[in-house]
């Protein structure tokens, strides 16, 4: 296993972080159990999950996933160190998450205590902002007319930002955060919050989470460029596009069990004609070179410039050692090229 740095944080991850945003819906505690111990065990020393886990959100399924790892420090206590763990607070929109509010200070204060109980846990590595309050150019928001970026009062959400890095301070002084990052947001963002940490003498932001794959690289080069040269780790996650890339959707075939099966999330704005072609020649380039398709998808997302490390989730443990073989693997120029030939075709398929 490689290792890389978390931003400035001095700390050091694994290239490969373990998702977990299935357990509690599509994975139970033993399937947990199982991942994590095989993650651990082979050098993963980052997992990811979230408030809002498991997926697909909603009232019942809130808080699932934390109580998850939770119930296996329960039973691990002295494992704590062994890993990076990474929480999220939600943003505003769920009703059943604050009454649908925004982020606040004082709801990062008191969402941290609700996670670290259902952690089981002391202190929480990175915690994650999981979306802006305001838009922001993430879940297909990325074309020209879909969102607006000059009627925002900058001002406004400049003072909220400053808020949470507030709400952030008091945890961090408390000892129930260490670090903190971002998800789904923007350039902007990042540098914002660099400025007022600057100029407040606040907690910097050490990372951020944004999708990223072969079927959506909006984030590169610009955001990419920007993390590199801020010392801001960058963490791509859904880097087989919800599983699109595996080639298990095509031609609207929904396997059982498999995420795109769950209400809520059939297929979304991932599930596009474009989509669909740019996966078959994409596994026609997987089979050239020996390759599966998860594996061709993940080495190439590892291989990217600027890509710190790339949090996978699997829903079983065979799929989790597939993913993970992919990591060990280097690309080819000849794969690479095939791979490019590909994306030039379709840039932006969804």
């Amino acid at each position: 296993m490689k290792y890389v740095p978390l931003g400035r944080t001095g700390l050091e991850v694994s290239r490969v972080c373990l998702g977990t945003m299935t357990w509690g819906t599509q994975n139970n505690q033993k399937d947990a159990d199982e991942q994590i111990e095989y993650a651990l065990a082979h050098g993963v020393n980052f997992i990811d999950t979230a408030e809002m886990y498991s997926i697909p959100p909603n009232a019942e399924s809130y808080g699932k996933t934390e109580t998850i790892i939770g119930d296996w420090l329960s039973r691990n206590p002295a494992r704590r160190e062994e890993f990076i763990l990474a929480t999220k607070i939600a943003g505003s929109g769920l009703h059943y998450i604050r009454d649908g509010g925004p982020i606040t200070g004082a709801a990062v204060i008191a969402s941290v205590d609700d996670s670290l109980k259902r952690l089981q846990t002391d202190y929480i590595d990175l915690y994650q902002l999981h979306w802006p309050n305001r838009n922001t150019p993430h879940f297909a928001k990325h074309f020209p007319g879909q969102i607006s970026f000059t009627d925002v009062d900058r001002k406004a959400h400049s003072a909220q930002m400053l808020d949470i890095l507030q709400g952030v301070d008091a945890c961090v002084k408390a000892g129930k955060i260490r670090y903190f990052g971002l998800s789904d947001d923007s350039t902007w963002g990042i540098n914002e919050y660099i400025r007022l940490s600057d100029q407040h003498g606040l907690p910097r932001v050490a990372s951020i989470q944004n999708e990223f794959s072969l079927l959506h690289t909006k984030d590169w080069p610009y955001l990419i460029e920007n993390c590199v040269h801020e010392d801001v780790a960058y963490l791509p996650w859904s880097a087989l596009a919800a599983g699109a890339l595996t080639g298990k959707y095509l031609g609207g075939a929904r396997p059982e069990g498999s995420r795109w099966s769950y209400a809520q999330r059939n297929g979304i704005f991932r599930d596009t004609p474009l989509v669909d072609k740019a996966v078959r020649e994409y596994l026609s380039v997987a089979d050239k070179h020996k390759l599966t398709a998860a594996q061709l998808a993940l080495a190439w997302c590892d291989q990217v410039d600027g890509v710190s490390s790339t949090i996978i989730g699997a829903t079983s443990l065979a799929q989790l050692k597939e993913d993970m073989d992919a990591f060990d693997m280097v690309l080819s120029e000849d794969a690479l090229k095939d791979i490019m030939s590909v994306f030039k075709k379709y840039p932006v398929p969804f």
